[in-house]
This record gives structure tokens, C-alpha cells and sequence, in this order.
């Protein structure tokens, strides 16, 4: 799993960041912090109270759903505190999490600036669904699978050889997206604009930003939402 919702921050050396967090830590003991975690790019993001911090340990109370994707995740991003010196958010690494008891600890700490805040729409991923996609560029007909999907863009896989495809290249789309009941395949067609590929072939990552009409919107509006209430089902039915 990629952890990459935050660009690390270095104020001095990562050393002296870590020991500088912990002190400003040890006297925001029973305080609330806010936590931030991604459960298949749905933010999961609650309270947890500071309970102690002893020998670079640092534990605290979370929330269940919280614990669940910590567990996963194996780091936890806090907005940065109203009480900090500094307006950087911290990540930590995960050392101990007990989901039963709502528990979790967390060391090696360093600054962050968490970018992922700065999405404008719910972006879901479809791991485990089948979502192919036809990417018609000039005369070509590209074959992709989408790997997660916004009402604002969509990130594809291009697994087999591909003509250069430019940023900036105007495109169509037809998403092939699984309906829930797996009974049938949802057919929606997007135009939009190719922002970024990322990797080498055999294994491109195509980023697409959307210009949908009326139809398409509520369309891909629809497929997300239903998509993000299964997730969210997902989350609480997940054991830790």
C-alpha cells in the first residue's frame, strides 16, 4: 500500500524533528488530536485523545473504525494541533495498535504537509470490481482498467504497449464499471483531459481530469456513491 496523501516536512534533521514532536507532545498529554487515514481513498478521520508518551512511544485513544485503518495503513497522519508551535501536520509510524481497546502507538514522528486535503471531489478506489475502460486518443483505441475513480478524474492502468500519449491530450472514455450486484456492466462515456502518465511501460498510470455532460455526471455520481457506501460497509465489517 502506498502511503501518499502527505509530502514530508524536514524543519532540522529528521532526528531532531522526531525529538522536537515528542517534547511538544509530552505536554499536550489529554489533549484531542484529530487522526487522518485513507480506507480505499475514503478519508477516515475522528478524534483520538493523547494518553501518554514515554521513551518515544506515543499512545492514544482512537476510534474504532480509526484503529481498523491504522492497522492497515501502518502510519497515521494528525492535523497539525491549534496549540502547536508549528502549523505542519505530523505522521507517525505505527508501533502498536489494539482495535478491541480503541489503542493505538505511534513513534518515529516527523513533519508533514498533508495534500490530500486538497481534493476537491470523493475519490473511490475499485479494487476487487471489475472497471475496464476504452480510452479513444486520435485513432487509437487504448484498453485500461481503472484503478480509482472522482466525479472530477480518474487514474488508469495501461498495462500493454501504448502509443505517447501527450498531457494535455483531449480524449474519450468509455468506463465499463461492475453494478453492485455484479449482474451487469454500467456503460458510461466522459471526455476529458490527460494530466499526467506515471511509470514505464508495460505499467502506466494514465491521470485524467473529467469534463462530463449532465448525463455522464449524474451517472459517475451515482456509480461513486453507491461505491463509498460499500467501502464504508466494508470498514465496519472489517476485523483487525
Amino acid at each position: 500500500m502506498t502511503f501518499s496523501y502527505y509530502d514530508k516536512v524536514v524543519r532540522g534533521t529528521e532526528t531532531e524533528d522526531n525529538l522536537v514532536i515528542l517534547q511538544f507532545l509530552k505536554g499536550m498529554v489529554g489533549q484531542v488530536f484529530s487522526f487522518l487515514n485513507y480506507y480505499k481513498e475514503i478519508p477516515v478521520s475522528y478524534d483520538a485523545r493523547l494518553l501518554s508518551v514515554e521513551n518515544g512511544m506515543v499512545e492514544f485513544e482512537v476510534h474504532e473504525y480509526q484503529a481498523k485503518v491504522i492497522t492497515l495503513e501502518k502510519k497515521a497522519l494528525i492535523r497539525a494541533h491549534e496549540k502547536s508551535p508549528v502549523s505542519d501536520d505530523l505522521v507517525g509510524d505505527v508501533f502498536y495498535v489494539n482495535v478491541a481497546r480503541k489503542r493505538a502507538i505511534l513513534t518515529n514522528f516527523h513533519y508533514a504537509r498533508i495534500r490530500s486535503d486538497l481534493r476537491r471531489f470523493v475519490r473511490v478506489c475499485l479494487e476487487g470490481h471489475r472497471a475496464d475502460a476504452d480510452l479513444h486518443c486520435g485513432n487509437e483505441v487504448i484498453a485500461a482498467t481503472v484503478r480509482d475513480i472522482s466525479l472530477g478524474g480518474v487514474a488508469l492502468r495501461l498495462s500493454a504497449e501504448v502509443p505517447d500519449i501527450a498531457s494535455d491530450a483531449e480524449v474519450n472514455l468509455i468506463l465499463k464499471l461492475e453494478t453492485k450486484d455484479a449482474a451487469s456492466i454500467c456503460e458510461i462515456g466522459v471526455a476529458g483531459t490527460v494530466t499526467k502518465i506515471v511509470g514505464d511501460a508495460p505499467d502506466l498510470t494514465c491521470i485524467m481530469e473529467f469534463h462530463p455532460d449532465r448525463h455522464s455526471q449524474q451517472a459517475l455520481a451515482y456509480y461513486i456513491n453507491q461505491r463509498q457506501v460499500e467501502i464504508i460497509r466494508e470498514l465496519k465489517e472489517f476485523a483487525a
